[in-house]
């Protein structure tokens, strides 16, 4: 998005210049401000954290690792819970365990709180489903059915989870490269896109979230490394992004945030960073580096060896959560979840529109003109476009 300052329109004939100031775009800035958890198989410690979302209260629930034991061996009394953290960082308990019955899990991945009930929405992965737990972390019931394992995928079944406006609820099928849309009660309505590499299709939706301002819906693209962007309807209207290292590319996005500016971040998972990008898909800022450790293998205990807990250093990063002006980035394979300051984000007029504006000679502000010594007041720009900065 362009920058719009001192704009000067020379109207011809009039004999006189109209000048509109309008708000000059802000760079978005990531600041580390601490972390939550730490790396380890304990009460509070944290393996694999794949989900992340922040409550009313301010308190942080985080999906937490499939069951391992310290030697990498599967184990479902270890993790499989949703860990919960008090607004200064503080373990204060656990939603969940490990199973295969009502209210347990193998796995949790992506979680979101319904706006409207409060209630909590997990997906639980091996077992094809996700679990609704009430506000106060009593478990209300299941629903679902997901696409299963793909050659050359190590993950499947729900990720993203999002609501709209209405109370729906979408939830991502990653194997099965679509969107769901379900009511609250886990009643499927209808679903969104398929499997390719077209605008409007997908190869393992991971993240997803719908705009707070348009209704869009933003979706974290993984396996083509991308960022599609769709109408409330589901038709595509911009994707950016494709495989690399540079500024606006990705390696395999997984969680995606939307703010109230639309300003897009993007957890560029397996380059251990954040990209962020305008609504129009324009590069920002990125933040983070990735860790001199390799991310282990399958077998293997679920962290980087050795550790690097440096702020803004990562071992991939997956999940995400963006609240009052924070981004929540889980550091997949250090069992932590970092927490940026996100400073800057501004809403900027479209240029053509301040043009417009000007030309119309709308806006709330008062111009003096001088014609001859002459003045006179008329309707112009300056005031209308300074409180929208």
């Amino acid at each position: 998005m362009g920058l719009v300052k001192n704009l000067s329109l020379a109207i011809l004939g009039t004999g006189f210049t109209v000048l509109a100031t309008a708000a000059q775009a802000k760079a978005v800035t990531l600041t580390y401000d601490r972390s939550i958890g730490s790396p380890g198989f304990g009460p509070g410690e944290l393996f694999v954290p794949q989900g992340i979302t922040v409550d009313g209260s301010g308190n942080t629930l985080i999906s937490n690792g499939r069951g391992l034991n310290p030697d990498g061996t599967f184990n479902p009394n270890i993790g499989n819970k949703v860990e919960v953290f008090d607004p200064q960082g503080n373990y204060i308990g656990a939603i969940g365990e490990g199973g295969k019955g009502p209210g347990q899990f193998d796995e949790p991945s992506a979680l979101e709180i319904d706006p409207d009930t409060g209630n909590l929405y997990v997906g639980d992965v091996f077992n094809n489903r996700v679990n609704v737990y009430n506000p106060q972390g009593n478990f209300i019931n299941s629903f679902g059915e997901f696409g299963g394992l793909i050659e050359g995928r190590a993950f499947f079944g729900p990720s993203g989870v999002t609501f709209d406006k209405a109370g729906n609820v979408y939830i991502g099928d990653f194997s099965g490269d679509k969107i769901n849309k379900y009511t609250k009660d886990g009643e499927l309505i209808g679903s969104i896109g398929s499997s390719g590499t077209e605008p409007g299709q997908f190869q393992g939706p991971a993240g997803l979230r719908i705009s707070p301002v348009s209704g869009n819906f933003f979706v974290s693209d993984q396996f083509n490394n991308r960022v599609q962007v769709l109408d409330p309807e589901g038709n595509s209207l911009l994707t950016f992004g494709k495989q690399g290292t540079g500024d606006g590319e990705f390696n395999q996005p997984i969680g995606i945030e939307v703010d109230e500016f639309e300003n897009i971040y993007v957890a560029d998972s397996i380059n251990s960073r954040v990209q962020v990008f305008d609504k129009n898909g324009n590069f920002l800022t990125a933040f983070g580096q990735a860790a001199a450790a390799a991310p282990p293998q399958l077998g293997q205990p679920p962290f980087g060896d050795p550790l690097d807990l440096t702020p803004g250093v990562f071992n991939w990063t997956a999940g995400t959560s963006y609240k009052d002006g924070k981004l929540y980035v889980g550091d997949f394979f250090q069992g932590r979840v970092q927490v940026l300051n996100v400073e800057g984000r501004k809403q900027v007029p479209e240029p053509n529109s301040a043009l417009g504006l000007a030309l119309l000679g709308l806006g709330a502000a008062t111009i003096t003109l001088r014609k001859r010594g002459q003045q006179k007041s008329v309707f112009g720009l300056q005031k209308e476009l300074q409180n929208n900065s």
